[in-house]
């Protein structure tokens, strides 16, 4: 068997425990997260980076696995045993032949709103209505459930008032369990070892928590409608893709009465809010062109995956605890694309050409990021100031354009206007971008060397 080689960055997960290491080695247990960060003189060994402890040491390649990236699948589901709507009779020939526990979920054709679950016991099947009353779904009106999942969950490990416990899962012809390919790729997280903090925020989808899991600071957003789940489901399996210091990491999934999508915390909030809470007094023109600059390079590496983001603000932007401005939010991102998805599109950060036709790509990302520019260098103030969204409609479309922000560098404002481009072929590229913005930045510092992006974060104030 040929040996494994592994380069720098590749993330890997332990298939056992080492908990004795020898000196200069690593401990770790089974399922913890490693990083490689060189190859070691010490043959089929390799220098690592333990992701929760933060310890460095030798591992050995035929403990670990490497963490593979999830293929985005339409299959890939997190309610494989549901079968949508289906008839009793069509139910109980799938649960055929009729093993204790075997069950699935379907919608009730006789009560629409509601569910059905259908238990095999005792070589027969049982039709248990599932009531869908005050947001909340029950069997008996004793237990209650936000969502199927949960249900499903809570049936699995307490027979409640129903015949069985669920034991085995009759999954839909073509379905797969997102569980089992989470687990198999090693983005699968324990429930056990989180602990959930406070309430940093809400969406419109779910809460977003503050957290620790394995001793390692975490954001946690969770989801607990199960069909936005399973839409954010795709969201996840993007981001397992995805490894770029400019861009927000995810750490992993928990399943648990519902999606927990677990990521690296930023601790100073998104973007807009940073620049406009802190202002001129504390954040200076080459600071702020350091947040674009960062945008710019996330941006741009999405662009060299062929993504688009669909939804690049300065809201969705996030900045960490050394002020490295990170795109997050990718609940949007999908293959460069034509196809409508009846979302409800940001007006004001949103293309000509992707509020009339719905055509995003790349050039349509490079106008959003144009009003990116411009809350960043307006100390986060509301693009557009004081006009309705239809009148922004109208005006963009006949040639009108946000003037520059007080105090904007002239040659970032001529950057925002190349962006608003009315043709998307004129638009320049996010590369271009960041070669221009770099040029910019050495400008304003002419003194800096090569380390002066990382040396001039912002100081103690920010």
């Amino acid at each position: 068997m040929a040996e494994m080689s592994w380069a720098a960055g590749t993330q890997c997960v332990a298939k056992g425990d080492h908990r004795k290491p020898k000196p200069g080695e690593l401990a770790y247990h089974k399922g913890d997260i490693l990083t490689i960060i060189e190859t070691s003189t010490k043959k089929g060994f390799y220098k690592a980076k333990h992701n929760s402890s933060g310890e460095e040491g030798l591992i050995n390649s035929t403990n670990v696995r490497e963490r593979e990236a999830l293929r985005v699948d339409p299959s890939l589901s997190l309610m494989p045993w549901f079968h949508g709507k289906i008839s009793g009779p069509d139910a109980v020939c799938k649960l055929q032949p009729a093993e204790d526990g075997l069950f699935l979920v379907r919608e009730s054709i006789r009560h629409p709103g509601d569910y059905v679950l259908c238990v095999a016991v005792s070589g027969k099947v049982i039709h248990y209505r599932v009531i869908y009353q005050d947001n909340k779904l029950t069997i008996d009106n004793t237990q209650y459930f936000y969502n199927l999942i949960d249900m499903i969950e809570f049936y699995s490990k307490n027979k409640g008032s129903i015949a069985t416990t669920l034991l085995k899962p009759k999954q839909k012809h073509g379905a797969k369990s997102a569980e089992v390919e989470l687990s198999k790729t090693g983005w699968l997280l324990d429930i056990s070892k989180l602990t959930l903090g406070e309430n940093i925020g809400e969406g419109e989808f779910g809460a977003v928590y503050e957290g620790e899991y394995m001793g390692q600071k975490v954001a946690v957003k969770t989801i607990k409608c199960d069909v936005t789940a399973q839409a954010f489901l795709q969201e996840t399996t993007v981001m397992t893709k995805l490894q770029h210091k400019n861009l927000v990491r995810l750490l992993g999934v928990i399943l648990h009465k519902g999606l927990h999508i677990v990521t690296e915390l930023m601790t100073k909030g998104n973007l807009a809010n940073f620049v406009r809470t802190r202002g001129r007094s504390v954040i200076n023109s080459v600071q702020l062109l350091h947040f674009s600059l960062d945008v710019c390079e996330g941006m741009e590496y999405l662009e060299s995956k062929k993504l688009v983001h669909r939804d690049l603000a300065a809201r969705n932007v996030l900045v960490s605890d050394d002020n490295v401005a990170k795109v997050s939010d990718f609940g949007l991102t999908k293959l460069d694309s034509k196809v409508s998805d009846n979302v409800k599109l940001p007006v004001k950060w949103t293309a000509p050409e992707a509020l009339k036709k719905e055509k995003f790509s790349t050039k349509s990302d490079v106008w959003s990021y144009g009003v990116l520019l411009w809350e960043i260098f307006s100390y986060g103030r509301q693009p557009y100031p004081k006009m309705s969204l239809s009148e922004v409609k109208e005006k963009v479309e006949g040639g009108y354009r946000m003037e520059a922000p007080e105090d904007c560098p002239p040659a970032v404002y001529s950057l925002m206007r190349i962006c608003w481009e009315q043709e998307p072929r004129r638009r320049p590229t996010f590369h271009k971008l960041r070669e221009k913005l770099e040029r910019e930045t050495g400008k304003l510092n002419p003194d800096l060397g090569s380390e002066g992006r990382e040396g001039i974060r912002c100081g103690s104030g920010c």
